[in-house]
């Protein structure tokens, strides 16, 4: 893991200002006594400011994807309901009014001193925004959008146009990237490695290539080793501290668990299960358990009414009697896709976030409470593009090109990467019994049997285990699930339903932002969450995905 940077009293500043919750203004506002201008701040300034507003929006992004493809728990019983308008106003003042904002603000300066790396990084953050933002919402402004002289109420481009004007500023960057040029006082990212920045931009690339489903310039770049991220030393993650105020640097879902109050979030059920089915390596480093028995498991046959009303409830009737619900066996404390009911207290017996990515406690039995400071003290990442995300792409474009044997490979290779990394983070906490960790034989026996169950299964059971493997190896952030999702269907064997019997269709992408549609005159809202962005060409929903 990338050691954390050294950030600059000025940045810490911008920290503070940056989690917290985005206000709801007009998209195009450049110049606000509070913003970053040209005549208050150096170039280097607004590229702080950038690179953490980024790591902010891709936080709060992954996260809606992750809970609607049951790697976070998703509150609501209805997709609809639980992402109305207002949902994303935050994540949609970040990349227009914040970052693209800066970003026209900060060019000229730029150009004039001929700051080239600047340029480089902002336009590729810039197209990985864009690719981001019509990924989640469809059609969005692009050729108008900040420049409110003249276009005050911007209109939004068609889907396929802004991916196209993506990828044609992430080769600007790319070039930019060639040119020298003074380097940022604080990458947060990459140090100042242009060939680093250049592999990210090239996996963005990847990405852009695969939704559409154009193989061959997608394959150009996957079949030159090197060029994109590949190795663990190239992931582009964001790093957060263990300063608890003054600001709070900790990763926002740390802080949200080990509080004084107890536990703020929930851990999914279906995730939880299936990795503890699975006997995947990683769930001591994704949860820790603060309780050994789970209500309504063998444990406790009795239930409990306070704690886990659920327990004593009867199954859904539209729950097949395989499927995960309720409770899991030993100690894996969460909640059910769409649970709505209230909260009880069980704040401090359900499943929290654990060493990897959130910078928690490593699960080593003991059971105990996650008091604020334990674990990694919130010292964890955001991750954003991996090594072992790069070789699931690979794996996912094989398979959907007949190539059985290169998708096993490259499948093999994403789940090295993966609990390599992950074992990786167990030394955050220095009070944990390591023995508890898996051995070296069992990661062996583990991947080995998923690929070897991947090359034996037919093709529909190929694309299940990907798709499992696709959610339980992104935890943390459910972006490039919720595409996956969405183009292929799978994981659909056992993925759990919304406990409501009649959730309405899946959410293919989400409403324009209250704070956008409603003072632009140029944008319509869409008429539910089934509106399919330009790449998803599966049948409408209700219907598909079909575990909804």
């Amino acid at each position: 893991m990338k050691k954390l940077n050294k950030i600059s009293a000025v940045v810490l500043l911008l920290l503070g200002l940056a989690f917290t919750s985005c206000e709801t203004t007009d998209l195009d506002l450049l110049e606000d006594p509070n913003e970053i201008t040209t005549d208050n701040a150096s170039l280097d300034r607004f590229l702080s400011r950038i690179q953490i507003d980024f790591a902010s929006f891709m936080r709060q992004m992954g996260r809606n994807g992750a809970q609607l493809t049951r790697i976070e728990y998703m509150f609501g019983r209805t997709y609809v309901n639980n992402y109305q308008p207002v949902a994303l106003d935050g994540e949609w003042t970040l990349a227009y009014q914040r970052m693209f904002s800066d970003m026209a603000a900060g060019e000229p300066t730029a150009i004039a001193n001929e700051n080239f790396l600047h340029l480089g990084i902002m336009r590729i953050l810039k197209g990985y925004t864009l690719i981001t933002l019509v990924d989640n919402f469809g059609d969005v402004p692009f050729s108008q959008a900040t420049n409110p002289t003249e276009f005050p109420a911007p209109v939004a481009d068609p889907g396929a146009d802004v991916y196209a004007g993506a990828i044609a500023l992430i080769d600007e960057g790319i070039n930019f990237l060639g040119q020298g040029g003074a380097p940022l006082e604080n990458d947060f990212f990459y140090n100042n490695d242009a060939d680093q920045w250049r592999k990210l931009a090239n996996s963005v690339k990847m990405q852009a290539y695969l939704a559409p489903g154009n193989n061959a310039a997608f394959n150009a770049i996957a079949n030159a080793p090197g060029t994109y991220i590949s190795t663990s030393a190239d992931d582009f993650e964001w790093q957060y501290g263990a300063n608890e105020s003054n600001p709070d640097t900790r990763h926002p879902g740390y802080a949200a668990d080990y509080n004084t109050s107890g536990a703020g979030r929930y851990r999914s059920v279906w995730l939880m299960s299936t990795m503890l089915d699975l006997d995947d390596p990683r769930r001591r480093y994704y949860f820790y358990r603060q309780n050994d028995c789970t209500p309504g498991a063998p444990c406790d046959p009795d239930g409990n009414q306070v704690t886990l009303n659920c327990s004593v409830a009867p199954r859904p009737v539209h729950f097949p009697a395989d499927m995960a619900y309720c409770w899991v066996a030993d100690g894996y404390w969460g909640r059910d896709h769409g649970d709505a009911n209230g909260i009880p207290p069980d704040g401090f017996l359900r499943s929290v976030a654990g060493v990897y990515p959130y910078g928690g406690r490593f699960d080593d039995d003991t059971f105990g409470s996650a008091t604020v400071g334990s674990g990694g003290g919130g010292a964890g990442i955001m991750p954003i593009m991996l090594a072992s995300y790069t070789d699931l792409m690979r794996a996912e474009v094989a398979l959907a090109s007949g190539n059985a044997g290169t998708a096993q490979n490259a499948l093999q290779a994403a789940l090295t990467k993966s609990i390599d990394k992950v074992q990786g983070f167990a030394s955050l906490d220095s009070e944990a019994d390591d023995s508890f960790e898996p051995t070296s034989a069992e990661v062996n026996a583990y991947i080995n049997g998923v690929t070897n169950d991947f090359g034996s299964a037919d093709n529909n059971g190929k694309w299940e285990i990907l798709g499992n493997q696709h959610f339980i190896t992104h935890y943390g952030n459910g972006l490039m699930p919720y595409n996956f999702y969405r183009r292929t269907g799978f994981p659909f064997d056992r993925l759990q339903f919304v406990i409501d019997p009649s959730p309405g269709g899946f959410v293919r992408s989400f409403f324009y932002p209250a704070n956008e549609a409603n003072v632009n005159s140029n944008i319509t809202q869409k008429p539910n969450v089934g509106v399919q962005v330009f790449w998803d060409n599966n049948p409408a929903s209700p219907g598909f995905p079909p575990a909804n």
